[in-house]
């Protein structure tokens, strides 16, 4: 796939911030640590992550705004060129302090109010995922570059999912538990891998049937979300309703008909 130019410049930044996160990680020890809330972590990694993308996207999309993860928006959109930039430093923050090579950054381009252009690169291991609107989804690793392609499992006992469960001091911990027992026994394997955007880029892989979550961020799901569709398959709330990118929750699935087998098991039931 030729990549735009706007993609391009998402794709280098990205690898460039990689790079200083693979320092830090192997040099764990060197990393500070805080913690914004029950179990949420930012690391001095995180933050010199997003420095360096902060600088270089900055530098690349002069008018488009920055929302970060890590502290508040950068730059205002210009009226005539509306834009703006989700970008996530360090999906998988927990995962790395602990040694665990599965953690990502995420960018996604936004226009108009439509994402166009996603990239998630796992950090660790320098696979890349990226996307544009109406061009397709890639993974390029090794040298190779192929397309992505959802599953095509119809049935949960083939499936293997995805989750993320709530952290200590989130809310929603006895819904997800009414979700996940109404599926655990039905499908081939649940996974809780700790990267939403690598989750989702898993299921525009075909290594996942579907993944789920609440409580998300815009930053977490952007990018990862037009990968998904640009691959085959399909993303909404777990209750089936038009997905947004500030609700948090979010439902990936490759097939329609595995989507409706989910939907029914994770809807929360009317109260009779």
């Amino acid at each position: 796939m030729q990549c735009s130019p706007e993609l391009d410049a998402m794709i280098r930044a990205a690898q460039k911030a990689a790079a200083r996160l693979q320092a830090d990680f192997a040099r764990r020890d060197g990393v500070s640590v805080t913690e914004k809330g029950p179990a949420d972590f930012v690391s001095s990694a995180d933050l010199a992550s997003q420095e360096i993308l902060q600088r270089d996207l900055g530098d690349a999309f002069p008018g488009h705004e920055l929302v970060l993860e890590e502290g508040p928006s950068r730059g205002r959109a210009e009226t005539a060129r509306v834009g703006r930039l989700f970008v996530d430093p360090l999906d998988g923050t927990t995962n790395f302090l602990k040694g665990i090579p599965h953690f990502a950054i995420a960018i996604a381009l936004e226009t108009g109010g439509t994402v166009v252009g996603g990239v998630v690169l796992n950090a660790a291991s320098g696979e890349l995922f990226y996307a544009e609107r109406g061009s397709g989804a890639w993974v390029r690793a090794a040298a190779t570059t192929r397309r992505l392609r959802v599953s095509d499992v119809r049935e949960l006992g083939n499936a293997v999912i995805g989750t993320g469960i709530p952290n200590r001091g989130g809310k929603g911990h006895a819904s997800y538990l009414t979700g996940l027992g109404n599926i655990m026994t039905d499908v081939a394997g649940i996974r809780r891998f700790g990267s939403a955007a690598l989750d989702l880029a898993y299921v525009a892989a075909g290594r996942f049937e579907a993944f789920y979550e609440r409580g998300l961020a815009p930053w977490d799901v952007a990018a990862g979300s037009l990968l998904v569709t640009e691959a085959g398959g399909a993303v909404s709330r777990s209750d089936g309703a038009d997905s947004r990118l500030d609700d948090g929750d979010i439902l990936a699935t490759g097939t329609v008909e595995l989507r409706r087998h989910l939907i029914e098991r994770l809807a929360p039931k009317p109260v009779s």
